[in-house]
């Protein structure tokens, strides 16, 4: 695993923190217990419940991992963010030919674009972050270039 921050709201660290929580103390003992009774069956190399108990087991365990790793680098967004320019944590209205619409940036873990929340890695948060109203930003993707205008960050 990585060290990278994990920039994450306080409410998103919370949710993160609960879900592994439920991961240990619930789902964890139940794929235990899935395991024992699948061997309760006997045979277990033609035993489907004991394969697909062990392959939950694994994304069980990896997603605890991940969680885990997620949580020790978390790095809190300050809440008391900038408004004089584009920061994680900002609500950033942006102008275009399409025209106006708003981002709030977060970290990725975060990350829901069609909720307007976008990641500080993605093209347009990388774009956008250090960014004061009235700026102009060439956004670079593969479907090609676009450019947007800060006009409000809160």
């Amino acid at each position: 695993m990585n060290n990278k921050p994990t920039y994450l709201s306080r409410d998103g660290l919370q949710k993160l923190r609960a879900e592994l929580e439920d991961m240990v103390t619930h789902k964890r003992p139940e794929v235990a217990q899935r395991i024992h009774d699948a061997k309760e069956h006997g045979d277990l190399s033609e035993n489907a419940e004991y394969e697909d108990a062990k392959n939950e087991q694994a994304f069980v365990e990896g997603r605890i991992q991940t969680l885990e790793a997620l949580i020790k680098n978390a790095t809190i967004i300050d809440e008391n963010h900038s408004t004089t320019h584009v920061q994680i944590g900002s609500t950033v209205k942006v102008q275009s030919d399409d025209g106006e619409e708003s981002f709030t940036i977060v970290g990725s873990a975060e990350a829901k674009p069609g909720e307007g929340r976008i990641s500080n890695e993605s093209p347009v948060g990388r774009a956008l972050l250090g960014k004061k109203k009235g700026e102009k930003v060439l956004v670079r993707v593969p479907a090609g270039d676009f450019t947007y205008k800060v006009v409000g960050i809160t």
